[in-house]
């Protein structure tokens, strides 16, 4: 049974100042930036669309089946067939090893406890995500929302300290972006329903190759601000 609603606890996990690690990652930005793909607010906006519809769903999606209490271990797999990049792999592990933390620090939980038993080395950070939800009273739309957000807010952040852009026109972009968040998270949460009677096939698989092929190039770089 789920613990009873609480929705405040969403502006904690959804906080950037949450020690989930995410503060070290650039979500493909850094890449970008120094291809000249990023040079501005318009073109962070293309970028953050780009990354939400695709790396962001598949996430979003993700985090709200395990909200929903699809079975964790099937949902971690089903992440490992969505992100064909090495690199992207051990990223997201690495994060849900550093959500893991926070979380069982935050809201400790049976399942979580399971999760981190059974994956020592991290379960991707969405399915961590989504656990730690319902582990603080959320439901799959609260883990779709924060999951969703977190595709868009940490690119946003990183370009303002890789470009020195201004922070008012990076959260205009995420102001901007808001409408797509609501459709994408929508879409999250529906498919969690599915992947509730279907299985973890249910859930959307939307690629983004370029975003693969540069997390190895920058995986490869000597010296980087972020770690992806």
């Amino acid at each position: 049974m789920s613990p009873p609603v609480n929705r405040a606890a969403l502006l904690v996990l959804a906080d950037g100042r949450f020690p989930a690690g995410g503060h070290a990652h650039s979500g493909g930005a850094e890449a970008a930036v120094k291809a000249g793909r990023v040079t501005d607010a318009a073109s962070l906006e293309a970028f953050c669309r780009g990354r939400l519809h695709t790396a962001g769903l598949a996430a979003a999606a993700l985090a709200a089946a395990a909200a929903a209490g699809a079975d964790p271990l099937g949902l971690d797999d089903a992440a490992d067939a969505r992100t064909p990049s090495p690199a992207l792999r051990a990223a997201a592990r690495r994060l849900g090893r550093q959500m893991m933390r926070a979380a069982r620090a935050a809201w400790p939980s049976p399942g979580l406890d399971a999760l981190a038993a059974a994956r020592p080395r991290g379960a991707h950070q969405p399915v961590v995500l989504g656990l730690a939800a319902r582990a603080a009273g959320l439901g799959p739309l609260d883990a779709a929302y924060t999951a969703a957000y977190e595709a868009v807010s940490g690119p946003a952040t990183a370009v303002v300290r890789l470009l020195s852009l201004d922070p008012f026109d990076a959260t205009a972009v995420l102001a901007r972006l808001a409408p797509e968040l609501d459709g994408v998270a929508g879409l999250a949460a529906e498919a969690a329903r599915r992947a509730l009677r279907e299985g973890p096939d249910a859930l959307p698989a939307p690629s983004a190759p370029l975003l693969d092929i540069t997390a190895e190039q920058h995986a490869a770089w000597p010296v980087r601000l972020f770690a992806s």
